[in-house]
């Protein structure tokens, strides 16, 4: 199987609004690729359709070898979900939300036993097998789902904004997780609006906006083509004063939020030189990054 996932012209429309709109890409088999877009472009509803839980209007979906939504049941056998909101059972332990989860998959439970002891050792929880839902943190509930995900030990994994609320060390670990599933030969599906995380994860991204695709490809293939290399952010007294007399002879774009002003240039010396003269400037010099592109491609107004 070459690819995991293709996806053909898929559009889908709601009360007469369209909502995705022509989208099309390619999941590779062993990747890890990424969905991206602010509030309302269409990545869940993308999901939906890939997972046949939704039906296109128009398009064409194939999954794992099936085609969706017609062999959608058939696919899903192969697939492990881990859902943007947890939705662990309180009245369960922790052995017992694995267990009979694995029954949705028609697994026996001799067979899903087996596999627990692994699957918490992989999700950091050994030890918690008998624990109940509400004595875990939000970082062991969403190691959880991630260890639920994968009792039917599946092809494709799924992963809506995973690590959405979670402190800094527990996204790390969620991350080494993902990176020791992608050596192993799993192939990931991942949506997420931290745009460290896709450049950490992802072998390649989309970007998607108003149900279409913006643009595709690898993280520093991205940056590469859509932003320059360098970036100054300035910050102080007359900061939009400064940008307005020296900036956009230095630097190869400028824009203005708030009270910081964004320089992107090809070589950053200059600007650094022009700062250093007005004493009361601050400034961040850093390389470019995917979040920079993400704001370029998608605007910075805020979306609900």
């Amino acid at each position: 199987m070459s690819a995991a996932l293709e996806v053909r012209e898929l559009a889908k429309s709601y009360g007469g609004e369209p909502v995705v709109r022509g989208v099309g890409f390619t999941v590779e088999a062993g990747e890890c690729f990424g969905l991206l877009g602010p509030n309302g472009a269409g990545k869940t509803t993308t999901l939906r359709l890939c997972l046949g839980l939704t039906a296109p209007d128009a398009g064409g979906i194939r999954l794992l070898g099936h085609d969706v939504p017609t062999q959608a049941r058939d696919a899903r056998r192969r697939v492990g979900v881990v859902p943007q909101l947890d939705s662990l059972d309180p009245d369960f332990t922790v052995a017992e939300n694995l267990l009979v989860y694995g029954r949705y998959f028609g697994l026996g439970d001799a067979a899903i036993a087996a596999r627990i002891p692994a699957l918490l050792g992989f999700a950091g929880l050994s030890g918690r097998s008998d624990a109940r839902i509400h004595t875990l943190s939000g970082g062991m509930k969403r190691r959880l789902t991630l260890a639920r995900a994968l009792i039917n030990d599946p092809d494709l994994l799924v992963l809506d904004e995973p690590t959405t609320g979670l402190d800094p060390q527990a996204r790390h670990l969620i991350w080494e997780r993902l990176r020791q599933l992608m050596q192993e030969g799993k192939t990931l599906l991942l949506t997420t609006h931290f745009m460290e995380e896709a450049e950490r994860l992802c072998t390649r991204l989309l970007i998607m906006d108003a149900g279409r695709v913006i643009t595709l490809g690898s993280p520093r293939e991205l940056i590469a083509a859509h932003i320059e290399p360098e970036v100054v952010e300035v910050h102080g007294p007359r900061c939009d004063a400064w940008a307005g007399q020296r900036a956009q002879g230095l630097a190869s774009r400028v824009e203005s939020v708030g009270e910081t002003v964004f320089c992107y240039t090809q070589r950053a010396d200059p600007l650094l030189e022009s700062i250093a003269a007005h004493p009361r400037l601050t400034y961040l010099h850093r390389r470019a990054n995917l979040e920079d592109v993400f704001l370029k491609l998608t605007g910075r107004d805020l979306r609900d």
